[in-house]
Order: structure tokens, then sequence, then C-alpha cells
């Protein structure tokens, strides 16, 4: 490999990055002992405060979640309590100075520690469909297709639009398009509709392009795909880059993101829940996880062989969730680990609910003693009578036995170039050291483990 090439490139980038990062922080540390040598209580002030930011900095750059959120106030508080104590000392030089290193330490540190994944810009083009198709949902969103205007954007990019009519089975409409020759599917709407496309996509062995245009679209928020940004995700179909992804299925039914019993099935099926979703389950969950609330009558085995006590909540989803908050907003680490992700909750007493109302406050109900959680290939569920499950968002009641199933890269998904970037600085550093510090030395060193 020689120094032209991409990949050397950026690794010598990031190991002179690494060297920088520590270099500053050493840095600032040493210029305030040499600054402050005759007044230790403005060295041990300053030094302790500036070196709390800088720490945190860097974890706020590689954490995300609890972790993340924690720094960035520990970060804010450490730089107020370094400007009062070097403003009192009147020493604006050290400030100034403190201020700077401590800045080129932490974005050479957030640079250094972003995982060394494929990169947008070296990511093999996919070819090019000789009939795209991009079938509209101009009811999800509150009318996103219409005010983006991508009926439009499509002609323009030599895309066929498809726009649903009232009575339209999406199925059928998509069957259709790929019998009059389309070579590339693509589905603008929510969750329920992207799995229902993407599932005929992945029968008929074609691309799928994700477009945005729901209310929540996880799906898309976990490929990286800019949900802000609708028209964005069509420069898949000039300019996109193949990435083959899980699929689930709930008794044969394709999910692109979770299936739920229990808590967020009874949010789900609330009438207020399309208009309102994050306000509706705030209102719902007290009383559905209250001491007084009633087990689900649903009977599954736990890894262990033991059979689960029924408890308020099941949630079995296409790949494992980081999950902080009942209310929802977890993200999966990626989509191709060929594993269904599966989460209980069990609250038995008055006191439990209140231990759980606390964690979930703090956005640690992954603590919570009656908060189970792990991944299988296979998940069977059992119940005396048809089940209430929320599966992708829409509601739906099923006949049990429930049989989830994942399907290893059933789908290739067509992104966006820029979807790679997104998606690469949406997630953690993989950082294998015990502290950020060790995996800094790791990288300046060229010693840093290799990540998938």
């Amino acid at each position: 490999m020689t120094t032209s090439d991409p990949g050397a490139r950026r690794s010598a980038l990031r190991r002179v990055s690494a060297a920088l990062a520590l270099t500053a922080f050493a840095a600032a540390l040493l210029f305030l002992v040499v600054v402050s040598i005759r007044r230790w209580d403005v060295l041990l002030a300053s030094v302790a405060s500036l070196g709390a930011a800088v720490v945190a900095a860097w974890y706020v750059v590689s954490r995300r979640g609890a972790v993340r959120a924690a720094a960035a106030a520990l970060g804010a508080i450490a730089l107020v309590v370094f400007v009062v104590v070097i403003l009192a000392s009147q020493s604006g030089r050290v400030l100034a100075v403190g201020l700077a290193l401590a800045a080129v330490s932490t974005a050479a540190a957030g640079y250094a520690l972003a995982a060394p994944t494929a990169q947008a810009d070296d990511a093999e083009a996919a070819p090019t469909a000789r009939q795209a198709v991009l079938i509209m949902n101009p009811r999800s969103g509150g009318g996103k297709v219409e005010r983006f205007g991508l009926v439009d954007l499509c002609r323009q990019r030599g895309v066929e639009p498809y726009v649903l009519k009232p009575g339209d089975d999406l199925r059928e409409v998509a069957e259709a398009a790929v019998a009059r020759g389309a070579d590339l599917l693509g589905m603008a709407g929510g969750d329920g509709s992207l799995a229902i496309v993407a599932s005929i996509a992945s029968l008929h062995g074609l691309p799928f392009v994700v477009v945005p245009a729901g209310t929540r679209n996880h799906f898309a928020l976990d490929l990286g795909i800019d949900r802000e940004d609708v028209p964005g995700a069509l420069a898949a179909f000039d300019d996109g880059v193949d990435t083959r992804v899980d699929l689930a299925e709930i008794n044969g039914r394709v999910f692109v993101n979770n299936a739920s019993m229990g808590v967020y099935a009874k949010v789900v099926q609330s009438a207020d829940y399309r208009d309102a979703k994050v306000q509706t389950a705030s209102a719902l969950l007290p009383d559905m996880l209250g001491p007084g609330a009633n087990a689900l009558d649903l009977r599954y085995m736990l890894p262990s062989g033991a059979e689960a006590v029924p408890g308020q909540l099941l949630l079995v989803s296409n790949n494992p969730y980081d999950l902080a908050h009942l209310r929802g907003g977890g993200m999966r680490e990626g989509l191709d680990g060929g594993v269904l992700g599966v989460v209980s909750l069990r609250v038995g007493s008055a006191a439990d609910a209140e231990k759980l109302a606390a964690l979930e406050m703090t956005g640690q109900v992954q603590r919570f003693s009656g908060w189970d959680e792990w991944t299988a290939s296979e998940f069977e569920v059992h119940s005396a009578g048809p089940v209430e499950v929320g599966v992708d968002g829409e509601a739906l009641v099923l006949d049990p036995p429930l049989r989830f199933a994942i399907r290893p890269g059933a789908v290739t998904v067509r992104r966006p170039r820029a979807a790679l970037r997104r998606s690469r600085a949406a997630r953690p550093a993989p950082i294998t050291a015990r502290s950020t510090l060790a995996a800094l030395w790791q990288i300046a060193t060229g010693r840093e483990a290799e990540v998938g």
C-alpha cells in the first residue's frame, strides 16, 4: 500500500490527529503549571477544571446517550469554573492559550476517534437503474410528498413516480411495478409502508431506496439517512451505494424496526398516536406500568430455558436497540447483525414503578431489575387469545403463536452517499481501551485494534 492510497492517508491522518490531541492536552496542563507556579490555588483549580473539560469533551465526541449528555454537562461546568478561576487571578493570557490548546486537543481527538469504517467517497457506486420507480404515500408525515414536491423531483431524475390513491393495495402496486420492468424500487412513506416494499424488493432481488416521508422513520435514521432532508434521499437514485441489511418477520409479515406487545402496543392502538406519538406515549405509560397494571398474557422462553414471568412489555426488533428510555428514541448499532433483539419488562410493585420512573427520567431503564434483553435468531410467543401487536408503528391483532425470525442480508438498500458519512458520525467510536486517553495512545502509536 502506498501513501497515495486513500485508506493509508486516512490512517496516517488519524495517527497524527491522535498524537496532536495528546500533545495539546499535555501542553495545556504544562502551560498552566508553568504560568501558575507561584499560585498553587490557581494551579490546582485551573488544572483540574481544564482537564475535566477536555476529557469531558473527548467523551462527547466519542460516546452517545446518557454518557454523552453527562459529559456535556460536566464539560460546561468545568469550563465555567476554569474561566472564573483565571479571570479572578487576572490571568487572561492563560485563559486564551489554555482554551486554544483545549480546542485543538478536542478537535484532533474527535477526528482520531472516528470509526475507521468504509468512507463515503471511496464506496463503489451502485449500477445505474434502467427503470427506477418510487412509490409515494401522500398521507404520510402530514403530506410530505406534496410539501417537498417529490413527484416533480422524481421526473427530473428520470425516476417514475407513483402516488398511492385511495383503495390502492401497496403490495399489489409494488408487484405491478416489478412486472412492468422496474429494476429499482423506492418507497416514500412511513416504516410500515417501507417494510412492505422492502419485502417485495427482497423477493425479487431488487435494490430498495428509502425516502423518509413518514413521521418518525427509525429505519432511515439507523441507515444514516437524514430524516429532515427528504429530497436529499432521492440522491440514492443517481449516486447510490448498496448495503445489504437484515429484515425481520412475524408470522411471515416483514418488519424493518420492531414488533411490540404490551406497553408499546397499547400506545400504538391509541387513536391519538398518529398525531402525537411522544405525547401519547408519555400520557399512557404511567397507567400501564403502575403496580395495578395487568401483566401480559404471553408465554415465551428466556435464554436460560426457563419460562418468563409475564410482565408489561415485550419488544422484538430487527437487530437490537440501545434503549435508554421507554418512550422511544433508541438506535441500533447496525442492521446487519443477523439477530433479533428481544426486550422484556416486568414491574411487580409500587416500589418497582417508582424505581422505573426514576431510571426512565435519567435514561437508564436498562438498569432496572425487571428489565431483560437478549438476542436470538428465532423467537416464539404463545397466548390464550389474539395478541395486540404494534408492528413498525402499525396496530395489529394477531393470532398466536407469534413466530419471529430474522432474515440476514435479506434486502439491498441503496443509500445516498451522504448517508455513509452520517451513519459513521452517528455511531460511537469503537473504543476498546479502558479510557479515551489509552485509545488515543493506541491510535497514535499504530497499535489500534482493527474493528469491522
